[in-house]
């Protein structure tokens, strides 16, 4: 029995503020989180992710009052990242309105956090943000050709992407939101060959983001194994909808809500 694709957008929060660049940086506003969710709800998005871009490299929390006005926002799940450390932060965020929480560096930093956050919570609450990228020319290679990044891509971490989603979903985590950098805000489309390999080595829920331009890139992201597609600047400055994006699915043949 197959499962509908879902259309996620993506809320990269800094101070207040929807922000959006390429390659993670050059960031410019893209409109206010609040208004953004209402309207992406209002137009049949599937869930609602917020990432507070800055709160790693911040060493700051996540903005907890704007979380809990964004949910207020909402009928549908949201996914909340940025600046998640501890059991703890993941109890605050569901308690502020979150249905799931995404972490990345701090799960790299200490893998036990994932067994930690799916055994309080369950793994349906745990989302593993993996932002990777083709390991530069000069580094030592990783297994996959890929490696994890962290603090919203700006560090590399010498650890294969691929081998890190499988230990990360054998840990505990229910869903892989898997993040090119290399493809980020370019709009040349998601990378298929990453998000190939992802697959084949987790069976938990895949989702594609990094690299949307257009409406016709998102079914061959479904056709590489995923299961659900994140979508950002094409929709916070009017390039495209959520109908359009749903749209091109069906007509490619996959099941949509």
């Amino acid at each position: 029995m197959s499962t509908a694709v879902r259309v996620i957008p993506c809320l990269d929060v800094d101070a207040g503020r929807v922000v959006k660049g390429v390659n993670f940086a050059d960031l410019r506003d893209a409109g206010d989180p609040v208004e953004l969710a209402h309207r992406y709800d209002a137009q049949g998005a599937d869930e609602l992710t917020f990432l507070d871009v800055t709160a790693t490299t911040g060493d700051r929390s996540t903005t907890y009052d704007m979380v809990t006005r964004c949910a207020e926002q909402l009928f549908i799940p949201l996914t909340v990242g940025g600046g998640v450390r501890s059991v703890e932060d993941v109890d605050r965020l569901l308690r502020s309105g979150a249905d799931k929480v995404g972490v990345n560096s701090a799960a790299v930093a200490r893998p036990a956090l994932i067994g930690e956050i799916a055994q309080r919570f369950g793994s349906q609450v745990l989302v593993l943000s993996v932002d990777a990228r083709r390991v530069p020319e000069g580094q030592a290679p990783t297994a996959s050709g890929y490696e994890v990044t962290t603090h919203g891509g700006r560090r590399g971490t010498g650890v294969c992407a691929v081998a890190w989603a499988a230990q990360a979903a054998e840990s505990g985590a229910g869903e892989i939101l898997l993040n090119s950098i290399d493809a980020d805000g370019t709009r040349a489309g998601f990378d298929l060959p990453m998000l190939r390999d992802v697959r084949a080595a987790v069976s938990v829920p895949l989702i594609a983001s990094g690299g949307a331009g257009a409406p016709e890139h998102f079914p061959p992201a479904v056709d590489a194994g995923a299961d659900a597609v994140l979508a950002a600047s094409i929709l916070h400055f009017g390039d495209t909808t959520i109908g359009a994006i749903k749209e091109e699915l069906a007509r490619a043949g996959h099941e949509v809500r």
